[in-house]
């Protein structure tokens, strides 16, 4: 099988409000990024390429079209999208290269959230018979999850507020986080309610932004001549959209996809996962099996800063960044996608 690495990433940064930036002009700047990264001059120098972005941000159909604008309208390229984060353009863009029919892809992926309500506009991608009818937002439906496993008994709000507080301090060497800076557990648990049980520092800020990527064959990077993270393992696992018919305080899609992706077949130095909300990175470290040894959200993660449709591309970017760097040998990439933890990709990455 052909061997896949990761060669270029570029994230802007997450601002609560893009103000008149519109979303070519969030993105361009990350593409431009990336080509210099590997030493191209555009979209034209890849074999392959994919973004990821969500039409009901915009309010229309088809208005991922517009981001496209982005790459240059001619001479003509192979383009694809997914109505994802695009952490799955980059599955797609795998299979590609993997099949033999592509031995370099470009991938992003962009979101301009700050003008809508962000969580009622995601209650559309529920179940459109009983519960997108319902307009119950994503803050409502994970205090529900948290409810439930502060009454089992498998977490403290203390527990919460300790994942929050990791968050900050570590976002503090993020450049590009919103959220950042020193802050007590017993500080955050002072703060009142928002959605019982959770606070707003337990719910990741809305963000603008966009994020890029380039991955290609390891001959293709060799090539170029410049480093590279290999992509060893990925995999995704979806549950049902019924919420009332799975267990919301484990995610067993995680634990599935990470056993695909072969995490535990080695050490893990480094895991960034997408937990929109600080109980749910809780139950994300206990499906991967995360240990003490391993350095969990470096970043910050998306408590720091959420950029709709490119966290999780982002958190493969992040493991990259730290492999290419030397700080870490393997490591792992969580990203997710609807209500609950319901859909989740894995991704394992190796140092050279």
């Amino acid at each position: 099988m052909r061997e896949i690495c990761v060669v270029a990433y570029s994230q802007s940064d997450c601002k609560s409000n893009a103000g008149m930036a519109n979303e070519v002009e969030l993105i361009m700047p990350q593409l431009q990024a990336v080509y210099k990264q590997v030493g191209i001059t555009s979209a034209q120098d890849v074999d392959f390429v994919c973004s990821g972005s969500c039409d009901y941000l915009q309010g229309a159909a088809f208005a991922f079209v517009a981001g496209v604008d982005a790459l240059g309208a001619v001479p003509p390229i192979k383009e694809s999208h997914v109505e994802m984060d695009a952490a799955w353009a980059l599955y797609e863009s795998v299979l590609k290269i993997r099949m033999g029919q592509a031995d370099s892809a470009l991938i992003y992926g962009f979101a301009k959230s700050s003008p809508g309500e962000l969580p009622i506009v995601l209650s559309q991608q529920l179940d459109p018979y009983y519960l997108a009818t319902q307009w119950v937002d994503t803050i409502s439906l994970a205090a529900m999850q948290a409810r439930l496993m502060l009454e089992q008994g498998l977490i403290t709000e203390g527990d919460m507020a300790a994942v929050v507080a990791d968050s900050r301090r570590k976002a503090l060497q993020n450049p590009q986080a919103q959220l950042s800076g020193e802050t007590s557990t017993e500080a955050l648990l002072n703060e009142p309610h928002y959605v019982s049980p959770l606070r707003r520092s337990d719910c990741c800020p809305v963000s603008d932004g966009a994020a890029a990527m380039i991955i290609c064959t390891v001959d293709k990077a060799k090539e170029w001549g410049v480093p590279y993270a290999r992509i060893t393992g990925i995999d995704h696992r979806i549950e049902t959209h019924n919420l009332g018919m799975r267990d919301l305080t484990d995610s067993v899609s995680t634990r599935q996809a990470a056993a695909r992706a072969g995490v535990a077949d080695g050490p893990v130095d480094v895991a960034e996962v997408y937990a929109p909300f600080s109980h749910q990175q809780i139950i994300l470290q206990r499906a991967l099996d995360l240990g003490d040894d391993t350095d969990i959200n470096p970043s910050g993660g998306v408590l720091a800063g959420n950029l709709m449709m490119a966290s999780g591309v982002s958190r493969i970017g992040e493991v990259f960044r730290r492999i290419v760097a030397g700080e870490a040998g393997r490591g792992v990439a969580h990203a997710t996608s609807g209500p609950c933890l319901q859909h989740n990709m894995v991704t394992v990455l190796e140092g050279a």
